[in-house]
Parts: C-alpha cells; sequence; structure tokens
C-alpha cells in the first residue's frame, strides 16, 4: 500500500527532492491533509469506496482538489470551480526553493494546511506564519496540523494584508494567484527578502512573480507556469458561454489575425493580458472533425463579449462583438503593439512595487 516513501520516491526519480527539504516530504505526511474525498485529473476519488486508489493518489505527484465554489453548493446551471488544494509537492518544491534555514516565512493561503506543515518542519514552528481568509478552511489546517503534530502560527483574516504582528518576514510565498501584489507583503517583507506569488491576469494567470525588497520597494521577474487559485478578493469571472451570450447578436467583422496563435503563444499571451486584464479567452473546437473553432472573450463584468470563427485555410476569419466593450479589438491591438515592439519574450519583463503603484513593463 503506498505510504509517504512512495511520495519520496517519485520526487527524487524526478529529480526535484533537494537534500534540505527531503527530510520533511518524508516526515510530514500528506494523508494528515487530504480530506477522504476529493477531485484528482477530472476525477473523484473517495477513500471508502477504494482505500488503496486513495493512497496512492494522495502519494502521487500530483494536486488533489478539496474545495469548490467556496465550500458553496452550486446551484442549477451553476459552474463549479475550484478553491482550494493541496498543491502539487513538485510545484511545492519549485517554490521552497527560495527558502533557507533560518528563515521566518509568511505563507499567504493556509489551504489543507500541507505547505504550511513542510514550512514548520524544516524552520520551527514559531518561524512559520500562515494566513487563511476563509475561515472554514483555517479550523480544517488548524486540525491537520495538529494531527500531524506540527503547530505553526495560523492566522484568520485577509492574506492580503498580511500578519504584520509577526512581521519582518524573509520569505513571504503565496499560494493563491493575485493580479496586484499588495504594499503589505513588501511592507512585512524585510530588507533583502523575498517574495514569490502565482501573479497575472484573467486574460493570463500562469506565471510565477519573484521580487527583492529593498529600501521599501520590491523589483523582480517571471518564471514558471503555475496554476493556482485566485485570491478571492482579485479572482477573475467564472462561468458559463451562456452567463454571457444570450442569443444577442453583435456587430460583426473581420479580422485577418488568427485566433490559435493567442492561445498558443504563451509570450503572446502575457503580454496581451497586461492590457486586457479583465476578461479571458476561451478557444471552443468544434466536434465535427472539421477542425474549425469558436474563440470566445468573456469580461469579467458580465456586460460584453466577442467571437472570432476560425476555418482552416482561410486568411480571414469572422467576428462578432457585444456589449459596451469591443474585447477583440482589444486584445487584437494589444497583440499588435507587442509584435510591433520585437515580441519580448515574458522574460523579458521586470515588475516593481511600491506604495503607489504596480509596474509591469520592459524598460
Amino acid at each position: 500500500m503506498s505510504s509517504p516513501g512512495r511520495l519520496v520516491e517519485i520526487l527524487r526519480n524526478k529529480g526535484v527532492l533537494t537534500p534540505g527539504w527531503a527530510p520533511t516530504v518524508a516526515a510530514v505526511d500528506r494523508a494528515h491533509f487530504v480530506p477522504d474525498t476529493f477531485e484528482v485529473e477530472g476525477r473523484t476519488v473517495t477513500r471508502a469506496a477504494d482505500e488503496a486508489e486513495w493512497r496512492r493518489m494522495v502519494y502521487a505527484d500530483l494536486p488533489l482538489i478539496t474545495q469548490y465554489n467556496d465550500g458553496q453548493t452550486p446551484g442549477d446551471g451553476q459552474v463549479g470551480f475550484p478553491t482550494c488544494s493541496t498543491s502539487m509537492p513538485s510545484l511545492m518544491l519549485a517554490m521552497d526553493a527560495i527558502v533557507q534555514d533560518g528563515d521566518a516565512v509568511l505563507e499567504i493561503g493556509t489551504g489543507t494546511g500541507y505547505h504550511a506543515a513542510w514550512l514548520a518542519h524544516r524552520l520551527g514552528e514559531d518561524r512559520t506564519t500562515t494566513i487563511e481568509t476563509d475561515a472554514i478552511l483555517h479550523g480544517l489546517a488548524r486540525r491537520n496540523l495538529e494531527r500531524a503534530g506540527l503547530r505553526p502560527h495560523t492566522v484568520l483574516g485577509d492574506g492580503l494584508l498580511g500578519a504584520p504582528e509577526r512581521a519582518p518576514y524573509d520569505r513571504t510565498i503565496a499560494t493563491c494567484t493575485v493580479r496586484d501584489i499588495p504594499y503589505a507583503w513588501v511592507a512585512q517583507t524585510a530588507d533583502g527578502g523575498t517574495i514569490l506569488t502565482p501573479w497575472g491576469s484573467s486574460f493570463h494567470s500562469y506565471s510565477f512573480a519573484t521580487l527583492t525588497v529593498h529600501d521599501g520597494e520590491a523589483t523582480g521577474g517571471f518564471s514558471g507556469r503555475p496554476s493556482f487559485m485566485w485570491a478571492r478578493q482579485q479572482r477573475r469571472s467564472y462561468g458559463r458561454i451562456g452567463d454571457w451570450y444570450k442569443g444577442e447578436q453583435g456587430d460583426v467583422a473581420t479580422t485577418d489575425l488568427d485566433p490559435r496563435v493567442l492561445e498558443d503563444d504563451p509570450d503572446a499571451r502575457f503580454a496581451v493580458g497586461l492590457r486586457v486584464r479583465d476578461a479571458w479567452p476561451l478557444l471552443y473546437p468544434a466536434d465535427d472533425g472539421s477542425d474549425e473553432a469558436t474563440y470566445w472573450l468573456f469580461d469579467d463584468a458580465h456586460t460584453s463579449w466577442a467571437t472570432v470563427e476560425y476555418v482552416p485555410g482561410r486568411d480571414a476569419y469572422e467576428t462578432e462583438q457585444y456589449g459596451p466593450r469591443r474585447l477583440w479589438d482589444e486584445v487584437a491591438a494589444a497583440y499588435r503593439d507587442w509584435r510591433e515592439a520585437g515580441s519580448p519574450p515574458r522574460s523579458a519583463y521586470r515588475i516593481s512595487i511600491s506604495p503607489s503603484r504596480q509596474w509591469v513593463g520592459t524598460g
């Protein structure tokens, strides 16, 4: 039967288990932080139905979704969207590469408590602070941590405000995606310290921002391709096509820009996401073998939508745009400006945080 040793074996075989974290991964049993029912790779696993499979997935290098819709049951027709998970262990190790023995760490987003347990085991309970917005998750994490024999400092509150009573921190690590990094995190991180957070916009949210704090400001760059739950205060909209499109007739035109390039090129999507921060795309392939597809855009305010109809072999594609915004025009303009600037890769961009603003650019 699978055991913590199996997870250690998997991570070591993948070449991601560093000597500094190996004792912690072995000692902190992930099973203490996983409910009896969870979802993994689109399927539900229940302990009562199949104990062996439950344990096999617990000790797999996979993210396990443990909560949907902030713990509420979706109503009829509502989309179920994930709001808590125990993260993929290899991704946790990648994030924790910034941590050194002796660090004081603030974790934003306790979740199930598994990552906080890692930090507390390696660094010590008194040097680990973790904050959670959701009262139910906060209570669950405390119980999970106690079951594992660990008692880091746990806080129930708004993670975007940090935990000033325990500052300064050598490392501030967020386990949720933000679109605007709170200055409170900068103010509570020691000079020379590091902030690591999943970062992005509704259009593209698959980046780590890693920043160094100096003289009350923070600067850094982008890397990785993480996929994390959104900070609840900043998350994008969710829904089905029908939540935006009610059969209205939009304004019809054509474009010579193949919408698939925005789906296939992560550098382009990152750059467009800097300009179009509050709308998101969905490429919807046809199911008839035609290789046709509809590229949808939806705004977070639920007031505007747009489509681009891709048909193979054509060099012009029909567009339709509805609502007060012309979402496709915004996206196409941002893409063309990026191309005219030389198509800089994501690695060329820098992020800076000061008391008055968040700035991202290549200059």
